[in-house]
């Protein structure tokens, strides 16, 4: 009763309630090379993430396979729960101009797993990416 006493007060205020937590994915994560720094965020009602950093190498893969600003670019799309600590989604990889079933296990507070597949959830290729 006092929760919904504390809502109706906040609500009479102005005041929201406080949001959900963030998920465990959100922030800055770099791949195993450190070439590549993503942001995953929020993005409508699932997870994304966009390039904030390249190493000088990297944005000039990008650029030789069409893709001339790697920086700002989405390189992680729709990610969802898909399980305790896994997310499903899709990856592009700017290297090749494709899109790749997708799916990131978090391995722990600083480490997580991504994964490109050809078909569903076979014949993936990972890295073990971390928190920036």
């Amino acid at each position: 009763m006092k929760t919904l006493l504390s809502l109706l007060a906040a609500a009479a205020i102005g005041n929201a309630p406080a949001p959900a937590p963030a998920s465990p994915l959100q922030g800055d994560w770099r791949n195993p090379k450190g070439t590549v720094e993503v942001r995953i965020g929020v993005c409508g009602a699932a997870l994304c993430g966009t390039v904030v950093a390249a190493s000088p190498v990297a944005a000039a893969d990008a650029r030789a396979a069409g893709y001339p600003a790697l920086v700002g670019m989405q390189l992680m799309r729709r990610y969802v729960p898909a399980g305790p600590a896994r997310w499903q989604g899709t990856v592009f990889v700017p290297d090749i101009g494709r899109s790749f079933s997708s799916h990131i296990d978090l391995v722990d507070a600083d480490h997580a797993r991504v994964s490109g597949c050809l078909f569903g959830q076979f014949l993936c290729k990972s890295q073990l990416w971390r928190r920036a």
